[in-house]
């Protein structure tokens, strides 16, 4: 009971001053139930629209990323670049995207698979479960009935297969064409496709006439046909590589016929090739322009080329300015591209510095997972990260990234389910203690497993929980 000289000050006072604050006993409680009193300090997401990748792990929110859904909002371009050493998760990263990709009816995705496991490509499991025979290109069984890609396939314009056959000469000897071994090209080029009509065009006759060019064409420049077919010799002789060399039998005859482009999944299978070698940033060149030209359509569908080991194409410069022109479909054609990389180093050191240095700025989108400290620096330097991201990148975990959205950056755990675990991880030989399953991968079972996922996630946050990491 208070005293009645404290209740005649309070009522003079409140009069006077207004109502005055009533002061409250303390309360004492634990921090898991007091954290509900503050309010949260994560940055924003990216929306609700697209596939789920996994968690922020400072909020505990869902992670949803979809470079289609944010284009134009929150992204000036749809393209991706993933960084990270081996072991990591990057690979698992990329087959869970892809997977949910498909869950989409508009989506398609075509995939250059460099890395080898048990005798075939990585992403062969994935095609299995999915139905799919991945493209396998293999000198070995390429002259035996093996898949062939031809860069003078009529489905290529005119330009383009002079351009894709100066890349492919270009990254073969090491550095550009002079003026001279270039119009010997361009001749003979240009003779082949109007003198061979009744069927395809193939690498053995650009050898031919490079080799025996015709007089017509010496006359037209004024020059003699012997400097004209001097001109030409060394082009010939990397032009024959491909034809009788350690490369012939891919692409030197008509494209396989039967290859699906129509399939929601399309696995380019290089596992075959020595990724020291100079064929496979030719192989990656071909089949990016025989892509070009016979994938890519104005039809709404929207695309994903996933490219492994993906240094092969910024590092050269020759074949960097192919696909520099592939990324400028992105915003007309709705094509988002997708690099993979162990180093960032791996291009930006290299001889194609300036063509990388391009390429990785059409990249709105990039996820970095745990490197060394020195070249954690390196990469922020290169990206613009924030300090923060920059200093816990080395102590990353695996399955955990720093993902920067065109600014917008937050650390990210992927969460796999358990109908993707076999199918996703390549390590099998060191963990499993059975043969992987390859039935066909069932969709509704999928779709449940990712609502369970964000169905748990959200039950967490509702408990208290979101700064968890699990």
């Amino acid at each position: 009971m208070r005293d009645p000289l404290s209740v005649l000050t309070d009522a003079f006072t409140s009069f006077l001053f207004g109502k005055v604050e009533t002061t409250r006993l303390p309360v004492r409680t634990s921090t898991g139930q007091a954290q509900a009193v503050y309010l949260p300090t994560a940055a924003p997401g990216l929306g609700d629209s697209g596939v789920i990748i996994g968690r922020e792990v400072y909020s505990g929110k869902g992670y949803i990323y979809d470079p289609f859904q944010l284009y134009g909002q929150q992204l000036p371009a749809p393209h991706w670049l993933v960084l990270g050493e081996s072991g990591n998760g990057k690979s698992a990263l990329e087959k869970t995207y892809v997977l949910r990709q498909l869950r989409f009816r508009d989506r398609q995705v075509v995939v250059l698979d460099a890395q080898g496991e048990d005798g075939v490509g990585e992403w062969n499991l994935i095609a299995e479960a999915l139905g799919i025979t991945p493209i396998r290109l293999d000198p070995i069984s390429a002259n035996d009935g093996g898949i062939r890609l031809n860069p003078l396939d009529p489905a290529i314009t005119t330009t383009g297969q002079l351009a894709l056959l100066r890349t492919i000469i270009e990254v073969a000897m090491g550095h550009g064409l002079d003026e001279r071994a270039g119009f010997a090209l361009k001749v003979a080029h240009a003779y082949v496709t109007e003198t061979i009509t009744d069927r395809q065009p193939v690498l053995t006759d650009i050898v031919e006439q490079l080799r025996h060019p015709e007089a017509e064409s010496a006359e037209a420049m004024n020059v003699d046909i012997d400097d004209v077919r001097a001109w030409g010799l060394d082009v010939a002789l990397v032009l024959d590589r491909l034809v009788d060399g350690d490369l012939r039998g891919m692409f030197d005859g008509p494209t396989t016929v039967g290859i699906d482009l129509d399939a929601p999944l399309i696995v380019f299978d290089l596992s075959h090739i020595d990724r020291n070698s100079i064929a496979m940033p030719i192989l990656m060149a071909i089949v990016g322009v025989w892509l070009e030209h016979t994938w890519i359509r104005p039809d709404r569908k929207k695309r994903i080329f996933l490219v492994e080991e993906a240094w092969h194409i910024i590092n050269s410069p020759f074949v960097a300015q192919l696909f520099q022109r592939l990324l400028k479909f992105g915003r007309r054609l709705g094509l988002s591209f997708v690099a993979v990389v162990h180093h960032l180093s791996d291009v930006v050191d290299g001889a194609a510095a300036r063509e990388a240095a391009a390429i990785l700025k059409m990249a709105s989108t990039r996820t970095i997972y745990a490197q060394k400290a020195d070249e954690a620096r390196a990469t922020g330097r290169v990206l613009g990260l924030p300090r923060w991201a920059v200093e816990i990148i080395p102590t990353l975990t695996p399955g955990i990234a720093v993902w920067d959205v065109n600014g917008n950056v937050q650390v990210v755990k992927h969460l796999i389910t358990e109908t993707e675990r076999p199918l996703v991880y390549t390590d099998r030989a060191m963990t499993e203690s059975s043969a992987p399953p390859t039935e066909r991968l069932n969709d509704d079972l999928l779709a449940a497993e990712l609502e369970a996922e964000e169905r748990a996630m959200r039950i967490e946050r509702r408990r208290g929980g979101g700064a968890t990491v699990a």
